[in-house]
C-alpha cells in the first residue's frame, strides 16, 4: 500500500453547517476523533467549534485550519502549565516508575 492509498482510505468527510452555509470537511479519523474530544471537553458541538475556527480564519482553507486549531488545542495542554494542571507530573518521575 503507497501512501495515498493509506491517506485517503483513513481520512473522512463530514459536513457542517458555518454560518448557515453547509460545507465538508476531510480529515483522518485520529482528528475527528481529537475533535470530538474537544468539543465534548468544552461542550460544544462540532458545528459552533468549526464556526468558532472560521471567524478566526487566517488565509488558509477551513481543514487547514481546524488542524492548526487541534494542534495548538492539544499543545496548550502539553507545556508546562498545562501539564502541571493535568497533574502529569515530569518525565523524569514517569521514567524512574
Amino acid at each position: 500500500m503507497n501512501a495515498s492509498t493509506h491517506s485517503a482510505s483513513t481520512s473522512v468527510s463530514r459536513n457542517v453547517t458555518i454560518a448557515g452555509h453547509r460545507t465538508s470537511i476531510r480529515l483522518q479519523r485520529e482528528l475527528w476523533d481529537a475533535i470530538e474530544e474537544i468539543c465534548r471537553r468544552e461542550r460544544i458541538t462540532l458545528h459552533q467549534l468549526c464556526s468558532r475556527i472560521a471567524e478566526n480564519k487566517a488565509p488558509r482553507s477551513l481543514t487547514s485550519e481546524v488542524r492548526v486549531f487541534v494542534v495548538n488545542y492539544y499543545r496548550s495542554a502539553a507545556n508546562d502549565e498545562g501539564h502541571r494542571r493535568a497533574g502529569h507530573g515530569t518525565f523524569e518521575s514517569a521514567a524512574a516508575n
